[in-house]
């Protein structure tokens, strides 16, 4: 007679195995954060007769030879007081402390709102950057940055989400009366693809580093200025939405420097 055979046993390791999975991908983010964190900078300015002396204006990543930071070239551009030494810095997580390193930009581009900055001292531990070109709607993704830094205070915060689409930084609109000069300007220099993310980027986000969960590569740098004064100029409210600007643009931009 033939041996009968229960399912039981296969059954029971089937679904301990499938239980496990969502506690695996927690922890492969853990890992990733850990790995990507000392490469997460502040992006502010500088001022000795100022209290505090630092002011953030966004977030930053380090890229190549671990001397450069990448950011949005709206953060690192802000006006500087030359009559009162205020200088362009970043601050850095290095062995556990805080550490301030003044900078300067080697390249910009305004088209999508991108800069990098030079800063002083030893290299730092770089971020790996990937290829934008492979990513797909549905995309598991996360970011880490400074959310209202000069509120929260200045630890690096990590936000998961997808990517929920790949849309024109630029739309059209009904009438030019709902156009504003940002979007104008857009229009005629030319519309690319951005990614809109579902999960929400607040202020001081701006330059953060848009990764891969798992693989921890770089594959855009959050923007909160730049693609909403695009795609949501009719807003009269702003909407929670974020978008991330594709890493093939800094790519390019890095790549004018070398």
């Amino acid at each position: 007679m033939a041996e009968s055979f229960s399912p039981d046993p296969v059954r029971r390791l089937v679904s301990t195995a499938l239980l496990s999975f969502p506690l695996l991908a927690r922890a492969t983010l853990s890992d990733t954060i850990v790995r990507i964190k000392p490469s997460i900078v502040i992006v502010g300015t500088n001022l000795r007769s100022r209290a505090p002396a630092f002011e953030l204006k966004g977030s930053g990543f380090v890229i190549g030879d671990g001397t450069l930071v990448a950011t949005n070239a709206h953060v690192a551009g802000v006006p500087l007081n030359a009559d009162r030494f205020e200088t362009l810095a970043v601050v850095a997580s290095v062995d556990g402390r805080q550490q301030l390193r003044e900078a300067r930009i080697v390249a910009s581009s305004s088209d999508n709102d991108l800069a990098i900055l030079k800063i002083q001292g030893e290299a730092l531990p770089a971020v790996k950057i990937g290829d934008s070109a492979g990513v797909r709607e549905g995309q598991s993704v996360a970011f880490t940055g400074f959310p209202i830094g000069s509120v929260l205070g200045f630890t690096p915060v990590t936000h998961r989400g997808i990517v929920s689409a790949i849309t024109p930084i630029a739309i059209p609109v009904d009438h030019v009366s709902q156009l504003n000069a940002a979007n104008r300007n857009r229009l005629a220099r030319g519309s690319f693809n951005v990614f809109q993310l579902d999960a929400t980027a607040y202020p001081g986000n701006s330059g953060s580093p848009l990764f891969d969960p798992d693989s921890g590569e770089v594959i855009g740098v959050v923007n909160m200025v730049l693609v909403k004064a695009g795609k949501e100029s009719v807003l009269s409210q702003p909407s929670g939405i974020s978008y991330a600007i594709p890493v093939s643009h800094l790519t390019a931009l890095l790549a004018s420097i070398r």
